[in-house]
């Protein structure tokens, strides 16, 4: 069954591009759209079927996969995320070439997310995560246009960078432990901690992680690749693609392969914390809509890796809650950009104003979305920043638990000028014909809304069935 995460998008793809493809193209829509939504419903009504390993593809490829508790969070992300993009881009992207070829490359980013998340071995991750970088390269470049292209090179070039890092740090592991899998390299690095090749290799790798994360100082990609791409690919990047190619390998890395480590904790929270810090203070600068939360997601990010250095069970509970609640809200608020790009046509927030009343939906769940983030109660980004920061005081981490708290409420701040800038004040003569965004736009944005909503409320359940049980998850 779990090998089927990957061949069913494998055999999607093949399948419309065949010789008959201009007639299979009316059926790539509900092909990717019924793969999401089966996956969505796989892990969480039958996850037991996803435990077991996966035989066929151990004996096709000598590829083996597992799925524990985190993997199956991500997977959960994954599939929302995807059904998201995909009615996003419905209305978002015109003309049937480009459409099909957009899911195309969809279908080819779904399999290397999955592959990521499965895998348990370093070589199979970098390889699966390239699968994911040049699908997001594409997708980024998708308009070709000026800034659609800057923004494509300056994400290949740092991916680039990550690359030789990554694979560097693998070859130099496998020399040391005689393979790459990740309970060899566990083993091999619990054994030579002061073994100086071995630190370089986890370093080369953490910061190749670092870069695909998106976390400052290698952030520099990241905004102009947000902004600049369609719509439903800045849904796609902002709320999983980097969660899966950075957060999700180094919270793997971090918590099962390689060795506690003071000074690597100490590096993660250092970066966790200054990645808050900066893309919280840059998000209060911003005009446009998608470059302020392009820097908001530097800054989120940011909280996952601080509660990940801290490396305590109740922190990296923390991190994974918070990783989840990311990529609801911040979707979400992608999603509620694209619905003012489709009636505006900018996301200049500058030529906005008054929108609350003529676009009611959008600026609802806007709300719900920008409170979740800010961290204010009942919503669920409330509670994973609760944890974090209760993680952080326990640990005796008091400089960070304190910006922590502080950079929420710059977070609120900033979010109460969108919503000002937007949503709020007298409508112009430019903006009185505007109304609601189509249901395409509307759906999934009242769907996550409901699910940041909901985690939020019903946190005591998610207590007993997702946060406690920390050894399952890691």
């Amino acid at each position: 069954m779990l090998s089927l995460l990957i061949l069913v998008p494998l055999a999607a793809l093949i399948l419309l591009n065949l010789p008959l493809k201009e007639a299979l193209r009316k059926w790539a829509f509900p092909l990717a759209l019924a793969i999401a939504l089966a996956q969505v419903g796989t892990v969480l009504f039958a996850p037991s079927s996803l435990r077991s390993a996966s035989p066929f593809l151990e004996q096709l490829v000598s590829l083996t996969l597992q799925a524990g508790n985190l993997s199956l969070v991500l997977l959960l992300c994954i599939g929302i995320v995807m059904f998201t993009a995909l009615l996003v881009a419905k209305p978002m992207i015109q003309g049937p070439r480009p459409w099909f070829n957009f899911i195309n490359v969809l279908l080819i980013s779904l399999i290397g997310m999955n592959g990521a998340v499965l895998v348990t071995d370093l070589f199979s991750l970098y390889v699966f995560l390239e699968v994911t970088s040049v699908a997001s390269f594409v997708l980024i470049a998708f308009n070709r246009d000026r800034d659609a292209l800057e923004g494509a090179f300056k994400y290949i070039v740092l991916s680039a960078v990550a690359t030789v890092l990554m694979l560097t740090a693998v070859a130099l592991l496998m020399l040391m432990a005689g393979g790459t899998g990740f309970e060899t390299i566990r083993l091999t690095l619990a054994g030579t901690n002061a073994n100086l090749l071995a630190k370089i290799a986890v370093g080369g790798f953490v910061c190749g992680l670092f870069i695909k994360g998106g976390l400052v100082p290698f952030h520099g990609w990241l905004p102009g690749a947000y902004s600049a791409a369609p719509a439903p690919v800045s849904v796609l990047l902002a709320g999983i693609v980097t969660k899966v190619s950075g957060i999700y390998a180094l919270v793997r890395l971090a918590t099962s392969v390689f060795p506690p480590s003071g000074p690597l904790n100490h590096v993660l929270m250092l970066v966790g914390a200054v990645s808050i810090v900066v893309g919280a203070l840059a998000a209060l600068g911003q005009s446009d809509m998608k470059r302020m939360l392009a820097y908001s997601s530097i800054s989120q990010v940011g909280y996952i890796v601080l509660a990940l250095g801290c490396g305590t069970e109740l922190a990296v509970a923390g991190a994974v809650f918070h990783l989840f609640n990311h990529a609801i809200f911040k979707s979400l608020l992608f999603v509620n950009s694209a619905a003012l790009e489709q009636r505006l046509g900018t996301t200049d927030m500058n030529r906005m104003g008054g929108l609350g009343s003529r676009m009611p939906w959008t600026g609802v769940t806007s709300t719900v979305a920008a409170l979740s983030t800010s961290g204010v109660p009942p919503f669920a980004g409330f509670w994973s920043k609760l944890i974090i920061i209760i993680a952080l005081w326990k640990a005796q981490d008091y400089a960070y638990a304190w910006i922590a708290v502080l950079m929420s409420v710059v977070t609120l701040a900033y979010f109460l000028v969108l919503q000002r800038k937007v949503f709020f004040g007298k409508v112009s003569r430019e903006l009185a014909e505007v109304h609601e965004a189509s249901f395409a736009l509307v759906f999934p944005a009242v769907v996550l809304a409901a699910i940041t909503s909901g985690v939020g409320v019903l946190l005591p359940w998610m207590l007993d069935s997702f946060l406690l049980p920390l050894k399952t998850i890691l």
